[in-house]
């Protein structure tokens, strides 16, 4: 999937985080700024992952700003950035269209 242009999901509220997406044109870069990165830093860089490869995502970079988020919080944020960002709708009952 391309990202063809910049989006932003999500709040910098406590248990929240706000992720933005940016086209790009080498690899996926991904920078993390979390209140809890020492104790969860390797499991948000996963998930961050995880749910960009879901969606076909190789190119761009990728910004978490992240204020206590579960994983599932984390994806519903990426997912809605990466639509918008591809300007696609998306179910969430699991496929793009």
């Amino acid at each position: 999937m391309e990202i063809c242009k910049s989006a932003v999901a999500g709040t910098l509220e406590s248990s929240d985080a706000q992720i933005w997406v940016e086209p790009g044109d080498g690899e996926l870069e991904l920078f993390i700024d979390s209140v809890v990165e020492k104790q969860y830093g390797e499991e948000i860089r996963r998930v961050v992952l995880e749910t960009a490869a879901s969606m076909q995502v190789e190119h761009g970079r990728i910004t978490v700003v992240d204020k206590g988020a579960l994983n599932c919080t984390l994806r519903a944020r990426l997912l809605t950035a990466i639509c918008r960002a591809g300007e696609i709708s998306y179910d969430f009952g699991g496929r793009a269209e």
